[in-house]
């Protein structure tokens, strides 16, 4: 009797239902949450800040676009050795000269991820310019066609200052403190005192020391940020061959009129690398698609 009530037992059990898609949407979130993560850990690296094309651009196919197809290989390949390396690529009027430097407290392989990612940009901004200069939270390119490595470049490249200001004289002696700080680095030098942080860097064809080119290209980032930002919640110039930043603690609200363009600029790019992924995201998803429904 107990056999035969098993029996019917089994019988009536149904089985369990088959979900096709379940993997799939099971798939999708956890690729979703491990690509979020991961582009919170680049993104600071890679957050655009500014771009400059030379007006002149050279032709297709021609022995200045070979120069400089070898010089960008040649500094994607450096990146994974070195956080700094310049470059002079030909020996005639078509030579192509240029340099990176990654910021000194990134990991070689952020650095690599840095400067593939410059190299990718640069070449959308800038396509067929004689010259470029492209600088991004972690990491800076430059090419010319002419020789100015090592040439000492105090121009103002870029300024932004926060839209809030701080006029409380605690913060005003904390954020002189900062900055006569990072004005002594010897190449990268980051500095805290109470609330108001900082760093500053200059490129590695500068001498290091007091009295060197270094010193001397920080000392008037310094200047330039104290005049032109004057009492800012923080602020940033790039000059040439050196730069400098600071802020107060727990704020980076950077926004001023004149940086609409580069601000632009690297709306455009993310826009566009955004759409690329999706694509190919969209492309995965279709193909996953149709293999589930196929089994």
């Amino acid at each position: 009797m107990l056999e035969a009530l098993s029996s019917q037992i089994k019988s009536k059990q149904i089985s369990a239902p088959k979900f096709p898609f379940l993997n799939l949407f099971l798939f999708i979130f956890i690729f979703i949450f491990l690509m979020n993560s991961f582009f919170l850990i680049v993104q600071a690296q890679n957050t655009f800040i500014y771009a400059g094309c030379s007006q002149e651009k050279y032709q297709p196919n021609s022995p200045y676009q070979t120069n400089l197809n070898s010089l960008l290989s040649s500094i994607a390949s450096s990146s994974s050795q070195s956080l700094y390396n310049s470059f002079a690529i030909g020996n005639d009027t078509s030579a192509a000269f240029g340099l990176y430097q990654c910021r000194e407290d990134l990991k070689l392989r952020d650095c690599t991820t840095c400067i593939s990612n410059i190299i990718n940009q640069i070449e959308l901004l800038c396509p067929y310019t004689d010259g470029a200069t492209l600088q991004l939270d972690g990491c800076f390119i430059r090419y010319e066609e002419r020789d100015f490595l090592g040439k000492m470049d105090t121009s103002l490249r870029y300024k932004k200052c926060s839209n809030s200001d701080n006029n409380d004289v605690e913060f005003v002696r904390r954020r002189d403190d900062v900055l006569a700080d990072l004005q002594g680095a010897m190449s990268f030098r980051v500095s805290a005192t109470g609330a108001v942080e900082g760093y500053a860097q200059c490129l590695g064809d500068l001498g290091a020391g007091a009295g060197s080119d270094c010193s001397s290209c920080l000392a008037d980032a310094v200047m330039k940020v104290k005049s032109l930002c004057g009492s800012a919640a923080a602020g940033e110039v790039y000059l040439g061959q050196c730069y400098v930043r600071y802020w107060e603690a727990g704020y980076y609200d950077h926004a001023s009129p004149d940086s609409s363009n580069q601000d632009e600029a690297g709306k455009t790019v993310a826009i566009i690398v955004g759409v690329v992924a999706g694509i190919a995201l969209v492309i995965v998803l279709l193909s996953l698609c149709k293999k589930s429904l196929c089994k």
